[in-house]
């Protein structure tokens, strides 16, 4: 992220792909409804899981990813979904939204997107969503993950 006391200069949104992110921004609600049903049919948990409102809020989720990776796309730079992802894990936290479901749907929209760019702009955005994945992969490692645990090794860990 540019800061103007650290003298790096202000994003310029035209370095990379600005056509091609303005193209998403346009079938935007598109790309969310088909990135919920890629990541529904890669785990079929999501539904027992996660009720309506739970679903509606990954679709509103969705959303804001896809603003986040047109900005990635428009800067060539990967930060701009990495840092997000970075800044609102502990909320998935707070509601209990596993990081493997944030990775699981970044690699849905890493998909559903492919219908929107070409194969150079979809470098990028196979770059900011990889950064975004490494993100979810580090959180995922602290401790209160909402992921299902091995039951040997929680026993085990218990003491008993």
């Amino acid at each position: 992220m540019t800061h103007p006391s650290l003298g790096l200069p202000p994003p310029t949104f035209s370095t990379g792909f600005p056509a091609a992110a303005d193209r998403l921004r346009s079938v935007r609600k598109q790309v969310a409804a088909r990135t919920l049903e890629i990541m529904v049919d890669r785990d079929r948990t999501l539904t027992r899981r996660y009720d309506e409102l739970g679903l509606r809020q990954l679709l509103r989720d969705v959303d804001v990813f896809i603003e986040r990776l047109a900005l990635s796309v428009a800067d060539d730079n990967p930060g701009w979904l990495s840092k997000f992802t970075d800044d609102v894990a502990p909320q998935y936290r707070r509601r209990r939204v596993p990081m493997d479901d944030i990775a699981n749907l970044f690699e849905s929209l890493r998909l559903a997107s492919q219908a929107v760019f070409s194969p150079v702009e979809q470098a990028l955005a196979d770059a900011a969503l990889d950064a975004g994945i490494a993100v979810c992969r580090r959180y995922r490692r602290i401790a209160g993950d909402a992921r299902k645990r091995n039951p040997i090794l929680a026993f085990i860990y218990k003491g008993a």
